[in-house]
């Protein structure tokens, strides 16, 4: 099953396509981590800025450790900006920090596809905990066919889920950069050059979720041609 010419040719393409891509926004972080803002504006501030411009506030900003773990919380309410992104002035952490404050603007404003992934995230972490149990339990139970393959497509369904979640989760990801450079652009915090480099660094980082997301369709569509092509043959 698991060395196939399915993935080989399905999965294995996008896999290395993803690689690229983590090695890709790291590297163009650090590219433009070296070009600094003029106005010496840090992304604590700039993120700040962001949600003054949307009309957003009760937001707290704060500091985590690592290098590129910056999200927001929508539980607590919470932007955590990692070492390299809170206090440094440069074109990449103004970039990162403004997206991270478009994801807090996306819950104040209740953007439909932000809240769609919050409600089955639940649903989707339990799914996808139970996909591949599910799948080697019907492998496991051949001798019981209908048992067998009911468990099977139901483990199936189960990692549907979670690529469904990774289909929501592209619409999220680009309005939260589109938000950040209309909002760094109409609040003139980088100037049209060094919105550049925050452009750059933003949209390296979504081609990581693209890659994500094709990596699970192309498993997805993996595991129906194995199982389905086993359906057909017995």
């Amino acid at each position: 099953m698991f060395f196939d010419w399915t993935y080989l040719y399905l999965v294995l393409p996008f896999v290395i396509a993803s690689l690229w891509a983590s090695a890709n926004v790291n590297s163009t972080f650090k590219r433009y981590s070296e070009q600094h803002s003029i106005r010496r504006i840090t992304g604590a501030d700039a993120a700040q800025r962001v949600l003054r411009a949307n009309g957003v506030s009760g937001v707290r900003i704060e500091r985590v450790s690592g290098n590129l773990t910056d999200h927001y919380d929508p539980r607590t309410n919470v932007i955590r900006l990692s070492d390299s992104v809170y206090n440094a002035t440069s074109t990449a952490a103004i970039g990162v920090a403004c997206h991270e404050a478009g994801h807090a603007v996306q819950y104040a404003k209740s953007y439909a596809p932000i809240k769609l992934r919050a409600a089955i995230v639940p649903v989707t972490n339990f799914a996808s905990k139970l996909a591949m149990p599910l799948i080697l339990l019907g492998l496991v139970l051949t001798f019981l066919e209908s048992v067998s393959f009911t468990l099977v497509y139901i483990g199936i369904a189960c990692f549907g889920l979670s690529v469904v979640f990774q289909l929501i989760t592209l619409p999220v990801e680009f309005n939260a950069s589109r938000r950040a450079m209309q909002a760094i652009e109409d609040a003139g915090i980088l100037t049209d050059e060094e919105q550049t480099g925050a452009r750059k660094t933003l949209t390296a980082a979504a081609m990581t979720y693209v890659a994500a997301t094709a990596v699970a369709l192309a498993q997805l569509l993996r595991l129906l041609i194995i199982f389905g092509g086993r359906r057909s043959n017995d």
